[in-house]
């Protein structure tokens, strides 16, 4: 009689994270390494090339997960502002947290999961950036 194996429950190796800029494989390193600041105690993948590529991006907290492509310090920046200008949709109340990013996600044609501003390249965050103010200026809530 043939008896069944189980399977173990083994994961599969995980596939290097690549720079979009210069193809070198990223390293997991200490956020205080980067910033300097040794309070910090997240990660980040950053480009094996760093300082010369100074693209990086933060894992998703007790994961080894980037948060999304490494991003040169453009795209970083944009990203935040694209943050900053969206949040305050929600943040003021014009709409429901969960209400923005579906809003969001509509805008772009995503599903609602895959509405990630860390997943945004220079153009969704410009469009991004636009469209929140516009609907907080509609609102007459625009920040300053």
């Amino acid at each position: 009689m043939k008896t069944k194996q189980k399977r173990s429950k083994t994961t599969n190796p995980r596939k290097p994270v690549r720079c979009q800029y210069c193809g070198a494989v990223a390293v997991l390193r200490p956020a205080s390494e980067i910033y300097g600041d040794e309070k910090r105690t997240d990660m980040l993948y950053v480009c094996g090339h760093y300082p010369a590529c100074n693209a990086y991006v933060a894992v998703h907290p007790g994961t080894l997960e980037p948060m999304g492509p490494l991003a040169n310090g453009d795209l970083r920046h944009l990203r935040i502002r694209a943050h900053r200008t969206f949040d305050q949709i929600w943040q003021r109340r014009i709409m429901s947290r969960q209400s923005a990013y579906r809003w969001m996600a509509d805008y772009f044609g995503l599903r609602v999961q895959d509405a990630h501003i860390g997943m945004f390249n220079e153009y969704r965050c410009q469009k991004l950036i636009e469209k929140s103010q516009e609907v907080l200026e509609q609102c007459g809530k625009a920040a300053s």
